[in-house]
């Protein structure tokens, strides 16, 4: 199944940004709207016909959903119950002097989005569900880096280039599909989430990338939210961090 999958980094500290739709013209998932995605959100959205349908919060620092309001206007955003309380003040949740730093380099006053939802429960089992029409998603508990951390695995065949990473681990499956994990800031390429945060857990986070690594199949491709597009089988195989908690006992 072909599906349009865009990207946009233009915000504070670099912060990802995703465009989810099945094609042009469709309701779109938008993933992650940090503080100055607005703008390039409405420009990928007009440039292939497509109108916000919802938006999903891998998490709830402040880089990664500040403009939310601004993104989904009207549409729900969803958020794992454990971080609903971040909506609230998303920059001090993060405690000083990380929130003042980041209310300045946000330019912008918070807005708390109009509805705010947590993920519908069949999302978090099965196969899934779409919250928007034609992206099948599925949302996967993922605590470590916050407590109501979330990966959400979609699948497809993107039609936009520059999302994949290279390499020839890179593979679809028999269908031509790939496995794509918005991952957030649970695994980065090479590296994996902070735990130092206020609502991280080192030993929370050992055991989710313990999980997702028996889990997922190593040809998914994760989406972090910093940095580049990675593998898993990359990861388990060079990830020093991941490599730790598959092996720890």
């Amino acid at each position: 199944m072909a599906m349009l999958l865009l990207r946009t980094t233009t915000t504070v500290l670099e912060a990802h940004c995703y465009v989810v739709a099945p094609h042009d013209g469709a309701e779109a998932l938008v993933v992650d709207p940090g503080a100055g995605a607005a703008p390039e959100v409405r420009h990928l959205l007009a440039e292939h016909g497509l109108r916000v349908g919802a938006v999903a919060l891998t998490h709830g620092h402040a880089d990664h959903l500040w403009d939310a309001a601004a993104v989904a206007g009207s549409a729900p955003v969803y958020v794992a119950p454990p971080d609903d309380y971040r909506l609230e003040d998303p920059a001090a949740a993060l405690g000083e002097p990380l929130a003042t730093l980041f209310t300045e380099l946000a330019g912008e006053p918070w807005h708390r989005p109009a509805d705010v939802r947590p993920f519908p429960s069949e999302l978090l089992s099965g196969g899934g569900a779409e919250i928007v029409p034609g992206v099948a998603l599925r949302a996967v508990p993922a605590p470590g880096h916050t407590a109501g951390s979330t990966v959400l695995l979609v699948s497809g065949s993107p039609v936009t280039p520059g999302v994949l990473p290279a390499g020839s681990d890179v593979h679809a499956d028999a269908t031509g599909r790939y496995l794509f994990a918005l991952c957030g800031d649970v695994i980065f390429a090479g590296s994996v989430g902070r735990t130092d945060l206020p609502g991280g857990d080192e030993r929370e986070m050992i055991s989710t990338l313990r999980t997702l690594a028996a889990s997922l199949p190593p040809t998914t491709v994760l989406l972090p939210g910093h940095g580049p597009a990675t593998v898993l089988s990359r990861e388990l195989a060079t990830n020093a961090h991941v490599r730790a908690a598959v092996s720890a006992r």
